[in-house]
């Protein structure tokens, strides 16, 4: 598919500093650990710095990235950058997909091609979708809301985006991590312009009554608590002081990549082993696109906006919604915890996978995608 707007240019100069950065790093004293016990990997991450200063190859992937096809919409004065992938077929439903942290669009556009042309994977063009892939607010292209507490939030930037500026009266959506939050108030908002929605996380009930939480439910709840305490760290940070955070990651590459590379490793399906789901490239280009942007300050804006109170909850969604779970993946409610808040219609247990599902298993996905919205086209 054709390209669309270049998006990024970046003078050598900045090239330059970044090299002179990642050479210059003053690397903490070591600690009696070994491995991935108490953070980032000493060897991994000076790896992959080593490869970044001397060897990653960013004008390819920059080229790359260029040859994508961008958009840029401009809504009510607020920018928005998205890839947009024409269905091979006339009248296909247009899909909107959402990524979460700390992920890009980039993640996607596997996915994005086996759905917008199926045929080309072994599939029925019948099951084509239009795709449309917004990059957040201050996330890679698109520029950081004006306003904490001023709307619109992100959801409504996506209606508007599909149904004012892209003329889509009636459209599907997924969404993952803070991709999965903003498509669930999405369909809240506007049932009737949903086909349905297909989720990789889902959203707790408003309230319950304890006493009738389900065995499975209970041990669902208590797994998520010591996620929390074992490995929730970050969001909490995030949540909470996230500007103190992000000085230092705005300012050494080595500490951004150290951030982003634990998570990769930590919640993927790659048995403690990076490069089986994530080639260095891969892993690179996404730290290269959050500074060059500069954007791993504003990445942190959904999460203290949610633990603020500005962003609102999710109560009740009553549009058919999909529910497909990654078992390395953070979190794996039961069918029933889903019910309690969405018109559960298709719940999946995929046999492999992590929270970036999108490019470690796009097949698994694209296929449940296409297998859900085949009854709501």
């Amino acid at each position: 598919m054709a390209g669309g707007t270049p998006m990024i240019d970046v003078p050598d100069a900045e090239l330059d500093e970044l090299r002179s950065r990642l050479l210059r790093t003053r690397w903490p004293a070591p600690w009696p650990v070994g491995g991935w016990e108490a953070g980032a990997d000493a060897g991994e991450l000076r790896r992959l710095a080593a490869y970044w200063a001397s060897g990653y190859d960013w004008r390819a992937h920059e080229a790359a990235v260029n040859a994508l096809p961008s958009h840029l919409a401009d809504l009510d004065g607020t920018p928005v950058h998205y890839l947009r992938y024409e269905g091979e077929r006339p009248g296909a439903l247009p899909i909107i997909l959402t990524n979460g942290w700390p992920s890009s669009f980039l993640e996607l556009t596997g996915l994005a091609e086996r759905l917008a042309a199926p045929s080309r994977y072994g599939g029925d063009a019948a099951d084509a979708f239009t795709v449309i892939v917004p990059s957040l607010p201050g996330f890679g292209f698109s520029p950081q809301r004006p306003s904490l507490a001023a709307p619109p939030q992100t959801h409504e930037l996506w209606h508007r985006l599909m149904r004012d500026e892209l003329g889509f009266e009636r459209y599907a959506a997924h969404g993952s991590d803070l991709g999965a939050g903003i498509t669930s108030r999405l369909a809240e908002a506007h049932p009737e312009a949903l086909a349905g929605i297909h989720l990789m996380a889902v959203a707790s009930p408003p309230g319950y009554d304890a006493s009738g939480v389900t065995p499975q439910e209970r041990a669902y709840l208590d797994s998520v608590a010591a996620w929390t305490a074992q490995e929730g760290g970050y969001q909490h940070e995030q949540s909470t002081r996230p500007l103190t955070l992000s000085y230092g990651l705005s300012d050494s590459p080595v500490g951004l990549l150290a951030w982003i590379v634990e998570k990769y490793r930590a919640w993927s399906d790659c048995g403690g082993n990076l490069s089986s789901r994530f080639s260095d490239d891969f892993v690179l280009t996404q730290a290269s696109l959050y500074w060059f942007t500069q954007t791993i300050s504003t990445s942190f804006r959904p999460y203290y906006e949610y633990g603020a109170g500005y962003t609102r909850r999710v109560e009740r969604v009553d549009v058919p919604t999909a529910v497909a779970l990654f078992p390395a993946d953070l979190t794996q409610p039961p069918r029933s915890w889903a019910e309690r808040t969405y018109n559960v219609t298709r719940y999946t247990r995929m046999p492999r996978g992590g929270h970036f599902a999108a490019h470690e298993e796009p097949e698994l996905l694209a296929h449940d995608l296409t297998e859900f919205f085949r009854a709501y086209r």
